[in-house]
């Protein structure tokens, strides 16, 4: 058993080295090892981000074709009426002039009922007849007769005609009338409608716009891509082939709702401007075109050919061959050359 000194000796050592110990650590050099600095959050999936990028960019492509098919439809309504307007004016003039020649030619008429010869005699062969001096007399009034007789058959013609021409020009009045008011209830419709879908197409931009804050600088940086070299052009005709080259001109140019050019376009606005300077009218919406020209079979397109995505159709290009299309892709986006996409739904040939 060991003496209290030797205890005491050994605690008193034990509780030195404890400080040393101590005063070694508070005192050490910078060259610890610190302790790990919190990490930054790992940004956001932008994989994700450009998924859900191009489906809010296709629904409003879609919306924004659904607006410019109710703009067509507006306008097409509103030619309705101008042209339901005009044929009630000259319904209206064309019912006026019959019932002037009606009344005039109920004059003519009302004379030759009235008319007799001399001394009240009925206007006819018998009395002819009976008031006859002789018998040349008599064949003289029956030619007379039969020339007034022409002549009042021939004026009931025409007060029959004139009749019938003034209930003609009403019931075309009353026809134009009735569509009129249809063109007109229908354009004050699709006007409601349109400031609708303005709205959802608007909001739809709004959260595209947002969305494409998530997006990547390389993936903002491919937006901005070409697309490369053009493939030669075969098999195009003359205007298919000033199409292509217009729109070639405009690779790089900004995507823009609703937009036709000359600097920036939507995908439609692309297809109508580029054929526009080839000298063809197309029209204006990528739905509308779908079904404007020659369908083609997919396996039979030729450079210049229009080229359509979804269904309903809400995307178009232009069809340049080596299976490429030129086209204006979405908000944020820049015309380009692509290759056609899994989307594809249909071709039609404009030229």
């Amino acid at each position: 058993m060991q003496s209290q000194p030797v205890k005491r000796v050994v605690s008193g050592a034990l509780a030195a080295g404890a400080v040393i110990a101590a005063v070694s650590i508070v005192q050490s050099p910078a060259t610890a090892v610190p302790a790990p600095a919190p990490q930054t959050p790992p940004p956001a999936d932008s994989g994700d981000a450009l998924a859900k990028y191009r489906d809010l960019a296709a629904k409003a492509e879609r919306l924004n074709e659904d607006y410019l098919k109710a703009q067509d439809d507006l306008k097409a309504k509103q030619g309705d009426l101008d042209k339901a307007g005009a044929d009630v004016e000259a319904a209206k003039k064309s019912g006026e002039d019959a019932k002037v020649n009606e009344q005039r030619y109920r004059v003519d008429v009302d004379k030759f009922a009235d008319a007799s010869f001399t001394g009240g005699a009925p206007l006819n062969k018998l009395s002819a007849l009976l008031t006859g001096t002789s018998t040349q007399d008599f064949l003289d009034r029956s030619s007379a007769l039969e020339i007034l007789a022409s002549e009042k058959n021939a004026a009931l013609g025409r007060l029959s005609g004139a009749v019938k021409q003034a209930a003609d020009a009403q019931a075309l009045a009353t026809d134009a009338q009735g569509r009129a008011q249809a063109a007109r209830d229908a354009a004050a419709k699709l006007t409601e409608d349109i400031a609708a879908q303005k709205k959802v197409l608007d909001d739809q931009k709004a959260d595209l716009e947002k969305t494409s804050n998530s997006l990547s600088a390389a993936q903002k940086a491919s937006q901005k891509d070409t697309g490369g070299a053009m493939p030669d052009i075969k098999n195009a005709g003359p205007a298919a082939a000033a199409a292509i080259q217009a729109a070639q001109s405009k690779l790089g140019s900004a995507y823009v709702w609703g937009a036709t050019g000359p600097s920036t376009f939507d995908c439609s606005g692309l297809t109508m401007w580029a054929y526009k300077q080839a000298g063809i009218t197309i029209p204006r919406s990528s739905r509308a075109q779908s079904t404007f020209g020659t369908p083609v079979d997919r396996s039979q397109l030729q450079p210049g050919d229009l080229v359509f995505y979804y269904s309903p159709v809400s995307h178009v290009g232009i069809y340049i061959g080596d299976g490429k299309m030129i086209h204006a892709p979405t908000s944020g986006d820049v015309v380009k050359i692509s290759p056609l996409q899994s989307q594809y739904s249909g071709a039609r040939r404009v030229a």
